[in-house]
């Protein structure tokens, strides 16, 4: 599919009488991030994955800086290429933070809003930490710099599911990463949230417990905390991210 910066890869598949569910991974991620989510929500209604521009089997046309917004724009043009009239968001980290500028965009087309460890607040990064992250994404050590981050999520993660995000990483091009990094230091995910007054559910792990988390910000938003996993939940523990998302799709009207 055509997208704006870009083609855009989309795996579609399922079929139902419930509100199709839109899945949309985190930085560095692609598609196959949601696979056990996909094969278990497949069996009784539509699901469908993309990969953000820059990412995975997606494509990026220019190296220009992106917003969150941007980013949220991949999935209107796919959830109206598709004639989807309305559907059930959930995004892992900047997913998270870009189902949220969907919603607050098009709230009447969001039946549903399921974040999993969405990413904080970038706003209240310190300025030199910020300026110092987004100069190492211009050194030819870059990949490294995000290896190290990314370890310190990873810590609880089996081999299998280091390698896999690791692997994902070193694959995305840099001037998608340093689209993703950039947008999030700008996004104002307060304001998003507080336009989206339909259903929303944030799962948590410890990692997000931090002054800059979604649910502290907006206190009215539900949450739930998962222990015992890293930052990919639904690599880690798929089992119960899928029995979380069907709890939460059964209070979906």
């Amino acid at each position: 599919m055509q997208g704006t910066a870009g083609a855009l890869f989309v795996d579609d598949g399922g079929a139902g009488q419930g509100t199709p569910v839109v899945f949309v991974h985190s930085a560095c991620g692609d598609t196959r991030q949601w696979a056990s989510q996909l094969q278990h929500v497949r069996a009784h209604r539509r699901a469908v994955a993309l990969d953000l521009r820059g990412h995975g089997q997606s494509t990026l046309t220019s190296g220009a800086d992106f917003s969150v917004e941007d980013f949220a724009q991949d999935v209107a043009t796919v959830v109206d290429g598709l004639g989807l009239s309305r559907v059930v968001l959930v995004g892992h980290s900047m997913g998270g933070a870009v189902s949220v500028a969907y919603a607050a965009a098009h709230p009447e087309r969001v039946a549903g809003l399921f974040l999993l460890d969405p990413a904080s607040d970038g706003r209240a990064v310190p300025p030199e930490a910020a300026q110092g992250m987004m100069s190492a994404l211009d050194t030819e050590g870059w990949v490294g710099v995000i290896e190290q981050y990314w370890s310190t999520l990873l810590e609880p993660s089996t081999p299998e599911v280091r390698e896999q995000v690791l692997g994902q990483l070193r694959r995305t091009p840099r001037a998608a990463v340093k689209a993703v990094m950039g947008s999030l230091l700008r996004f104002d995910p307060v304001s998003a949230l507080k336009r989206y007054p339909g259903p929303a559910l944030s799962v948590i792990t410890p990692l997000n417990e931090t002054p800059g988390a979604y649910h502290v910000l907006v206190p009215g938003l539900p949450f739930k905390q998962v222990t015992g996993t890293g930052h990919w939940v639904q690599l880690d523990a798929p089992e119960q991210v899928n029995a979380l998302l069907d709890g939460f799709l059964a209070t979906v009207p």
